[in-house]
């Protein structure tokens, strides 16, 4: 298990022990009410993101910093060929019309040309203005008309239509490149007799107080607001997480450190990543999908040494493996293999944390076992290199988490919004503690507020929301950013999050119930798709459920049924409706009884992005979801 012999190292090395330092402030009572690390990087004076690029390729030229996928494999781009394509790029930005401050949308799946032309814009003295590929033409119309955006580089010819569709009715509408069509290379040929000493002009005016980003939220309580995010805001969440992180992967691994990155780059933890991998030299390449089934074949070959992914992704992981030895008659060993993975983890790491004696000979000879069965099959499955990785976007099941440390993969988890820049939060890598989302990532500060509600504070926090002054007068106060989380802080100072203010039911008999907890637990058990806890104003907690698609198909295969049974009659039956009771159950043992859910209807279809239930970023509709299935919510409460 080289992760163990990683975590060995690391903890000898004292200096790297103590970057993470927190600070804590208690209240009368003695409750942790704040905690607040102190920055690993001092706040830039000059320059900004922009120059990233030209200084890789002045200090090391050679060094390979991005991989680019083409169809005979992955090819390697050093920091002088990147800087060089940047420049051309942002000259054919120029040329195209691109005035200092001008804004460039951007709608496409992650890939190459995203990272370049983001590079490009900036140093063009433009900018980025990300857009969901997956956007509809409702939501491109608004990001396009109030973020001013004059041009928008699109994918494909699908999000070119979706794009004229949106804007048609504007007095201007956007000027409109493809990728696909060879829209950079279009750039190249129309900026090659521009100097380059033009771009340089336009990036050395650039400082770390220049907005270089406008990222728009996903939306699920009403229009999207545009985040204003400057250089420095991309450099303290960057750079601190790359000093944070980036130590240990280098100073106490045998391999060099490496990523695939498959996250929408329109989504910031995205981006904010590629800024770290960039600034330490760490290999990225990119890929345009989170599904599984067309994720794992892409790992397998690029074979990555952490990733970093959402719950979703390593929900699926765990669940296509079961599934796996479910159809070789290898289930309920994989159930044991699961229990005795999360005893080792969590043995392993309180002793890793001077909190327990660690695993006994007993539990290290089944651990091994297994570590041949099935945990060796899992590492496969992610590359056969990964070591680490860090989800976020929501809480991580801690059983699944300690069944991943158990297989060698050790995940970090994060939380942090638009508004942070990503990650204001991140397990330390040598004081993991699963079921938290970490401590205050370095140079930020996490308080509590007397409801309950998470607020942050740092160099992290955005600057405003465009166009929108009463919006962030709402949630910004002496620096101080309302998140709309809630959430408690431990005697270390770490934060777990327990719900969403706005979604906190409050059942007919007075008791407040946090959904975000019961959800992401049935999530993480097969067959449970998605799922919408409901309750505000009613007697009892009740669950809406879909099914996941492939646990579905398998549980079919598996008990020999026709693959297009309909979910009326799945809905019906017992053996079906066992399952997802346990996965209930599963989920009522984080709460009381009166929080737990009583009842459940398995829903037909699913919450996706195209049906308008779910956002880009996987988050639940819950509007949406509850005006869709307000009869099936109803007839919970009758039966």
């Amino acid at each position: 298990m080289g992760v163990r012999k990683d975590l060995k190292r690391a903890k000898q090395r004292t200096d790297l022990a103590a970057r993470t330092r927190v600070e804590l402030v208690r209240d009368a009572s003695g409750t942790v009410r704040e905690a607040r690390t102190a920055p690993l990087v001092e706040p830039p004076t000059t320059g900004s993101t922009a120059d990233l690029p030209f200084t890789n390729a002045a200090e090391a030229p050679d060094a390979v910093v991005l991989r680019r996928r083409r169809a005979d494999g992955w090819h390697p781009v050093t920091a002088a060929a990147f800087a060089a394509e940047v420049t051309a790029t942002a000259k054919g930005l120029i040329a195209h019309g691109l005035e200092p401050g001008g804004r460039v949308a951007v709608m496409s799946r992650t890939r190459y040309e995203w990272t370049l032309l983001d590079f490009a814009v900036w140093a063009a003295g433009g900018q980025t203005v990300p857009v969901y590929a997956t956007s509809s033409a409702d939501q491109v119309d608004w990001i396009v008309r109030d973020s001013g955006a004059g041009l928008v580089v699109v994918e494909n010819a699908e999000n070119a239509a979706t794009v004229r569709t949106g804007t048609a009715h504007h007095p201007l509408p956007p000027r409109i490149l493809e990728l696909d069509a060879d829209a950079v290379t279009e750039l190249t040929a129309l900026g090659r007799d521009l100097p380059d000493e033009e771009v340089t002009k336009r990036r050395e005016a650039l400082t770390p107080d220049t907005t270089a980003t406008l990222c728009y939220t996903s939306g699920t309580t009403g229009r999207p607001k545009g985040c204003v995010l400057t250089h420095a805001n991309l450099h303290a969440e960057a750079g601190n997480l790359l000093e944070l992180l980036y130590p240990i992967f280098k100073e106490v691994t045998d391999e060099t450190a490496s990523t695939l990155l498959f996250l929408p780059l329109a989504h910031i933890m995205g981006r904010t990543l590629q800024i770290a991998c960039l600034t330490g030299r760490i290999e990225v390449g990119h890929f345009p999908s989170v599904k599984p089934d067309e994720l794992r074949p892409a790992l397998k070959e690029f074979r990555p040494t952490f990733l970093v992914g959402v719950p979703y992704l390593f929900e699926r992981i765990h669940d296509t493996g079961r599934a796996t030895a479910e159809k070789i008659g290898r289930g309920a060993s994989f159930d044991r293999a699961e229990r005795v993975g999360v005893r080792f983890a969590e043995a392993y790491l309180e002793k890793f944390v001077g909190r327990g004696k660690g695993p006994g000979p007993g539990l290290y000879a089944a651990w091994a076992l297994y570590d041949l069965l099935v945990y060796r099959r899992v590492r496969n499955e992610l590359g056969g290199r990964m070591r680490y990785a860090i989800s976020g976007g929501s809480p991580l099941d801690r059983t699944l988490n300690l069944f991943f440390a158990a297989a060698g993969i050790i995940v970090y988890e994060g939380y942090g919004l638009t508004e942070t820049t990503a990650a204001a939060t991140l397990v330390p890598p040598l004081e993991p503690r699963p079921g938290t989302v970490g401590r205050p990532v370095p140079g930020t500060a996490v308080r509590i507020a007397d409801d309950g509600e998470v607020l942050i504070k740092g160099r992290v926090v955005f600057h405003s929301y465009w166009n929108n002054p009463a919006a962030t007068a709402e949630v910004l106060t002496d620096g101080w950013f309302a998140t709309g989380d809630l959430g408690a802080l431990d005697e270390d100072g770490y934060l777990t999050i327990t719900g969403r203010k706005k979604d906190l039911l409050i059942t007919s008999g007075g008791k407040n119930v946090s959904p975000a907890v019961l959800e992401d637990r049935l999530r993480s058990r097969a067959p449970v798709g998605q799922c919408l806890v409901v309750g505000d104003k009613r007697p009892f907690v009740a669950a809406l459920i879909t099914l996941e698609p492939d646990a579905v198909a398998h549980w079919l295969s598996v008990r020999g049924l026709p693959a297009d049974t309909p979910l009326s009659e799945l809905a019906r039956d017992p053996r079906m409706r066992a399952d997802v009771q346990r996965a209930v159950d599963y989920a009522n043992e984080a709460v009381s009884r009166a929080e737990s859910i009583r009842a459940f209807a398995l829903v037909d279809g699913e919450f996706s992005e195209a049906n308008g239930l779910l956002t880009p970023s996987l988050k639940v509709k819950r509007h949406a979801v509850t005006a869709r299935y307000a009869r099936e919510i109803e007839d919970l409460y009758r039966a």
